[in-house]
């Protein structure tokens, strides 16, 4: 596939890159330096999450600005919101945050940021970038950029914290995976009146207690069991850059994050009634029925950080979220963040004066697969069968296909960043679901564990 997704760049980091799949200085230098010439950028930010490469790329791609004649502002060490941040809040043309998110300690990579951290992916330049960073075709700078460095964090805390309204004194257990959550959440928490108990909050780019990725059951095992040990009110489970977060209710049990899409839109519907609502194509029938229940106006969108942040600047939505526990919000530039997700959870939950295992459970009242992934040789050809044999549903083809029957429906797409084909399906019951499960499985094939 290369190291140009659809929304993002992500690829084994070597010394000496010599495949399309890996990342060497070199060729963070042309990125640098092609990102800036696409955006004919004065100014960009540049910052990097705690991997053990980062340091050396972030030095190679401010080079490749600097020589486009672009200036950099080296804000060191952020997670992906905090570089969105930094863009819009101070105007720069562009930003670059070096990570690669949840994929293991081999890997880094970037997210791109135009101005007003407005996505750059595949529908919005990215694929441009790619042209020029591997043709070495750059356009000739009149004088060098320079680079200069920037604080961001008492900006940034004053930001995140406009959010929180009356926040009770809860207890909250939060696994940082040692990723970026570790920098971000003692700032941001010492001014509210949570009890937090640490969980891997050390920056360490090896990832030495588990993976950075929320989404997958294992990585959730020391949260689960020392929320329960606790008594703690809420867990939650950050990734690598802190842009995404998983939730685990009182009794150390896993929340969907299309649940807590529905929950966050409660809380913003309750300030701005008829706004409205972004979920992603794999969320539950709940998450729709909330929304209009809750007043607003539910519009579903495609995966992919890129595809929500543009569809919630074209829609004029209030908020967005997705089943990979990214939540985006108009009054953040338009930008996902972990922590404002949580400060929305923790508003809902002190007004509630209740456990989230109860406030959550209304919204339980349908069955799901999570998502199931394939290995598929001819994805297109797969998805045209999918078409053909479930004609008799109603079709949409906003991302892969989704097919809707009365009392259940299922999702299949190709996945942006993995040579894979991700089946999501729900039904009325836990039968109905699993009869249809059986029924793509049949045609997809073995799941890949």
């Amino acid at each position: 596939m290369g190291i140009f997704k659809a929304y993002d760049i992500r690829g084994i980091y070597v010394a000496r890159a010599t495949g399309p799949d890996e990342l060497d200085e070199e060729l963070a230098r042309k990125i640098g330096r092609a990102t800036a010439q696409f955006l004919g950028a004065k100014k960009m930010v540049v910052s990097r999450d705690m991997r053990l490469s980062s340091p050396s790329i972030s030095e190679a791609t401010i080079q490749g600005i600097l020589e486009a004649g672009s200036d950099a502002v080296d804000i060191g060490l952020a997670s992906t919101p905090g570089n969105y941040f930094a863009t819009a809040n101070y105007g720069f043309d562009g930003g670059l945050q070096i990570t690669a998110s949840h994929n293991p300690k081999e890997y880094n990579g970037f997210k791109v940021s135009g101005h007003e951290a407005s996505p750059i992916g595949e529908e919005t330049g990215l694929p441009e970038i790619e042209r020029i960073a591997t043709s070495g075709k750059f356009e000739p700078a009149a004088k060098k950029g320079s680079v200069s460095k920037k604080d961001i964090a008492a900006d940034y805390k004053k930001h995140i914290l406009k959010f929180a309204e009356d926040i009770a004194p809860l207890k909250l257990v939060i696994d940082a995976a040692n990723g970026m959550g570790g920098l971000e959440i003692p700032l941001i928490f010492d001014q509210l009146p949570c009890q937090t108990i640490p969980l891997y909050f050390e920056l360490d780019g090896t990832f030495p207690n588990h993976e950075a990725n929320p989404l997958k059951y294992e990585n959730l095992r020391d949260l689960r069991a020392r929320v329960k040990e606790a008594k703690a009110d809420l867990g939650v489970a950050l990734d690598g850059d802190c842009d995404r977060c998983a939730y685990i209710d009182e009794r150390g049990e896993i929340i969907s994050s299309d649940l807590i899409t529905a929950l966050i839109a409660r809380e913003v519907l309750a300030k701005e009634p008829g706004a409205r609502i972004i979920y992603d194509v794999r969320s539950s029938w709940a998450v729709k029925e909330e929304i209009e229940r809750s007043g607003g106006i539910p519009l579903k969108g495609r995966v992919g950080h890129a595809f929500m942040k543009a569809a919630l600047r074209e829609k004029s939505a209030a908020f967005a979220g997705e089943l990979s526990g990214h939540y985006y919000f108009r009054d953040n530039f338009y930008c996902d963040s972990a922590s404002i997700g949580l400060i929305k959870v923790l508003n809902l939950l002190s007004k509630a004066e209740r456990p989230i295992s109860e406030i959550i459970a209304p919204l339980n009242r349908y069955f799901a697969t999570g998502e199931i992934n394939f290995e598929v040789e001819d994805k297109a050809a797969m998805i045209m069968e999918l078409t053909r044999k479930f004609s008799d549903g109603k079709q949409d083809f906003m991302d892969g296909i989704t097919v809707e029957y009365e009392d259940w429906w299922f999702n299949v797409r190709q996945s942006h960043t993995e040579p894979l084909l991700r089946l999501n399906l729900e039904g009325r019951t836990r039968e109905l679901m699993e009869e249809g499960k059986q029924k793509l499985i049949s045609l997809l094939g073995k799941p890949v564990e």
